[in-house]
C-alpha cells in the first residue's frame, strides 16, 4: 500500500480538475459524489498504509518521485515521507474531509456555486495533504502557501458580500507576514546545513549543543509561520473573521487541516526545538497566553460560530503549550481529538444554523432540544469531549497537556487549568442558550425548525462516537491503561524524548486530574446556574453591564488597535508615496523624458527643409569632415 502513497494527494488533485473544468457541466448530485468519492479513496488507502506501516520493523519510508529542483548546492527531490507522524495526519486530513464533504452535499446543495466549492474543498485537501507528507521543507512550503490560498478562496466564497471578502483578504494577508518569517527559517535551514531534507537536517542538527543560536534563530523563523497559519497571538485575528465562510468550511479550517499545519510542523522538527530551550519557552509561554486571552473573549459572544473559533484560538493555544513543555505526543493526540470534537461542534453549529433558517445568534435560540435531537444529543457529546469531562476524548489529551505543563512550570499549569475552567463555562453557556429552556426566536424561526437531513446527521453520529471513543488510545498508565499513541509516535521523537524525561508521581497525578475535573464542573455548574436555574440571557447590542464586560464583548479592541497602530499609519504611507514618489517624482521624470525629447527633436526636425540642394551640401561637408578627423 505504501507504493500507493501518490493517489493520496493525487485524487483529490483529480477531483478539483474534473469538478473545476466540467463541474457546471455536470449535476450537483454527480459533483458531490466525485468530490467526495476522491477523498473516500484516499481515506482508504491511508488506512491500507496506516495499518502496512504498524505492522512492519521500519517506521520511516521515503517514497522518491523525481529530481525536482537543481540549482548550485541546493538539490531537492519530490519525494515523500511515510512515517508514523504523516500517517496519522494522513488519517485525521482524509478521514475528516470525508465526512465535511458528505456534510456539505446536503448543506450546500441549494448554494449557485455548488461545483465551485466542491473545487475548492478538494484543492484544499490536495495541498494539506502535499504539506504532511513532504519529505523535505520545500514540499512543507508549496502545501503551506496552498492551504492559504484556498483559504482565501472558501472563506470569501460568498464573494458578493465586501464583509466577507475582506475577512478573506485579512486572512490572507496575515498568514503572509507569518510564511515570511517560516520562508525566512527555510533558507536559514539551508545556510546552516546544506540541505532542507528531514532526515539530511535532523541527523546534523543531532550533533549541535543544546542553545546554539543558529538553531534558535531557524526555531523562532519557523515558529512566526506556525504563528501565523496557527492562530497565535498576535497573529490570531484572522481566524475568527474565518467565519465568514460557510459552516463546512470552518469545520475544515479550524478542526482537521489548516490550523494544524503549524502543530505538525513543529512537532516534525521536534530535535530542533528540542535543542533550542528558549524556542520552547517563547512557544510554551505563547501557547498558554493564547489559550488563556482566546477563553475570555468566549465567555461572552453570542455569535454560535464565533464561540467556537475562539475555542479554536484556545485549544490552539493548549497544543502550543504542549510542544513547549516538550510533550510533542501530547500536542499531537490534542490535535486528533481536537478534530473529532470540533468538526463534530462546527458541523452541529450548521446543523442548529440550518434548523434556524440562518440565524446564528444563541440569544435569539433556546429550547432546540426537543426539536433537533441528533443535532442536540451529538452536540452535547462534543461539549463534554471538549471540556475534558471524565472518559470522553478531550479529558485524556488535555489531562496529558496540564500533566507535562505542570512538571516544567506551575504557572504554565495554573494558567492551562484556567482556561479549561472558562472552556467549561463558555462552552456549556453555548449548549444551554441553545438548546435547553425555551424558544426564543420568533413564530416563523420556531415553524421552521426541523432535524437536518441523514446526510448531515450521520457525520454527526459519526465524530460523536469518535468524540468518546478517540481518547482510548492514550489512557494514561495511572488508570491501568496503555498509551498506544505515544508508543506508535516513539520513533518520530525519540531523538527529542531521552533530552525530555517526563516523570510523575501517580498521586501527583491523580490530584492533577481531580482539580482539573473540579475546575471543570465549577464552569459547568456556573453557567447552569446562570442559563438554567436564572433563565438569564445576555444583554441585547449596546446593553453591556460593565466596562470590562464591553471590554470582552468587543475582543479587547484589538482588530481596533492594529487598524489604528499599523494599518491606518502603513495607508497614509502609501498614500503620500503615491502623491509625492510616484505622481511628482517618478511621473516627472517619465514626462520630463517626454518633453525633453519633444523638445530636441522639434529644433531638430528644422534641418529638414526637404531642399535637396541643402542635403547635398551637407553630405559634402560630412564627408570632408569624417576625412579630416581620420587623417588627424
Amino acid at each position: 500500500m505504501i507504493k500507493l502513497v501518490g493517489l493520496i494527494p493525487l485524487l483529490p488533485l483529480i477531483g478539483f480538475l474534473i469538478i473545476g473544468l466540467f463541474g457546471k457541466k455536470l449535476s450537483k448530485g454527480i459533483v458531490g459524489f466525485i468530490g467526495s468519492g476522491v477523498v473516500l479513496a484516499a481515506f482508504a488507502i491511508a488506512v491500507g498504509i496506516f495499518i502496512e506501516l504498524n505492522g512492519q520493523a521500519v517506521k520511516s519510508v521515503p517514497v522518491e518521485f523525481f529530481d525536482w529542483i537543481t540549482a548550485g548546492k541546493l538539490s531537492v527531490h519530490f519525494s515523500f515521507l511515510i512515517d508514523p507522524l504523516s500517517s496519522l495526519f494522513l488519517l485525521i486530513i482524509t478521514g475528516i474531509g470525508f465526512l465535511i464533504h458528505l456534510y456539505s452535499v446536503s448543506y450546500m446543495h441549494d448554494d449557485e456555486g455548488f461545483s465551485r466549492f466542491f473545487a475548492y474543498l478538494n484543492l484544499f485537501i490536495f495541498f494539506m495533504l502535499l504539506l504532511v507528507l513532504g519529505s523535505n521543507y520545500l514540499i512543507m512550503f508549496v502545501g503551506w502557501e496552498g492551504v492559504g490560498l484556498c483559504s482565501y478562496l472558501l472563506i470569501g466564497f460568498w464573494f458578493k458580500n465586501t464583509a466577507y471578502n475582506n475577512a478573506a483578504k485579512k486572512a490572507f494577508v496575515m498568514n503572509r507576514i507569518g510564511d515570511l518569517g517560516f520562508l525566512l527559517g527555510i533558507i536559514l535551514i539551508f545556510v546552516t546545513f546544506g540541505s532542507i531534507s528531514y532526515h539530511e537536517v535532523f541527523e546534523q542538527a543531532k550533533n549541535y549543543a543544546t542553545g546554539t543560536p543558529v538553531l534558535t534563530t531557524i526555531t523562532l523563523l519557523l515558529f512566526v509561520g506556525a504563528m501565523g497559519k496557527s492562530a497565535q497571538l498576535p497573529l490570531y485575528t484572522w481566524l475568527p473573521d474565518a467565519m465568514a465562510g460557510p459552516t463546512p468550511v470552518s469545520a475544515l479550517i479550524h478542526a482537521a487541516t489548516m490550523v494544524t499545519a503549524g502543530i505538525y510542523m513543529i512537532a516534525r522538527s521536534n530535535i530542533l526545538y528540542t535543542l533550542s530551550p528558549f524556542t520552547m519557552e517563547v512557544v510554551a509561554v505563547i501557547g498558554v497566553c493564547t489559550a488563556l486571552f482566546a477563553a475570555t473573549i468566549g465567555l461572552v459572544q453570542n455569535d454560535i460560530k464565533k464561540v467556537l473559533a475562539y475555542s479554536t484560538v484556545s485549544q490552539l493555544g493548549y497544543m502550543f503549550l504542549a510542544l513547549g513543555v516538550g510533550a510533542y505526543t501530547g500536542g499531537v493526540f490534542h490535535v486528533m481529538t481536537h478534530a473529532f470534537f470540533k468538526a463534530l461542534l462546527f458541523l452541529g453549529a450548521g446543523s442548529v444554523i440550518h434548523a434556524m433558517g440562518g440565524e446564528q445568534d444563541i440569544r435569539k435560540m433556546g429550547g432546540l432540544k426537543k426539536y433537533i435531537p441528533i443535532t442536540h444529543a451529538t452536540f452535547l457529546m462534543g461539549t463534554l469531549a471538549i471540556v475534558g469531562f471524565p472518559g470522553f476524548s478531550g479529558f485524556f489529551s488535555k489531562d496529558e497537556i496540564l500533566a507535562n505543563a505542570y512538571e516544567h512550570s506551575i504557572v504554565l499549569w495554573f494558567l492551562g487549568v484556567l482556561t479549561a475552567g472558562m472552556t467549561s463555562f463558555y462552552m456549556f453557556r453555548l449548549y444551554f442558550l441553545t438548546f435547553r429552556n425555551t424558544f426564543r426566536g420568533t413564530h416563523a424561526q420556531e415553524h421552521h425548525l426541523h432535524e437536518s437531513p441523514s446526510q448531515m446527521t450521520i457525520p454527526l453520529i459519526i465524530l460523536a462516537v469518535l468524540s468518546v471513543v478517540g481518547g482510548l488510545i492514550g489512557i494514561p498508565e495511572v488508570f491501568g491503561g496503555h498509551h498506544y499513541l505515544e508508543a506508535f509516535l516513539k520513533p518520530v521523537f525519540e531523538d527529542s524524548s531521552f533530552r525530555l524525561i517526563h516523570h510523575l508521581p501517580e498521586s501527583t497525578e491523580l490530584i492533577l486530574m481531580g482539580v482539573a475535573v473540579a475546575v471543570m464542573l465549577c464552569g459547568l455548574a456556573y453557567a447552569r446556574k446562570m442559563y438554567i436555574t436564572d433563565k438569564q440571557v445576555p444583554a441585547a447590542e449596546g446593553e453591556e453591564e460593565s466596562a470590562i464586560h464591553k471590554l470582552v464583548y468587543n475582543k479587547y479592541w484589538v482588530d481596533e488597535i492594529y487598524d489604528f497602530l499599523i494599518t491606518k499609519p502603513l495607508n497614509f504611507i502609501g498614500d503620500a508615496l503615491h502623491k509625492v514618489v510616484d505622481n511628482e517624482l517618478i511621473d516627472g521624470i517619465v514626462n520630463g523624458c517626454g518633453y525633453v525629447v519633444n523638445g530636441v527633436s522639434g529644433v531638430i526636425r528644422r534641418a529638414q527643409t526637404g531642399n535637396i540642394g541643402f542635403y547635398v551640401f551637407v553630405m559634402v561637408i560630412s564627408i570632408v569632415l569624417i576625412l579630416f578627423a581620420q587623417l588627424f
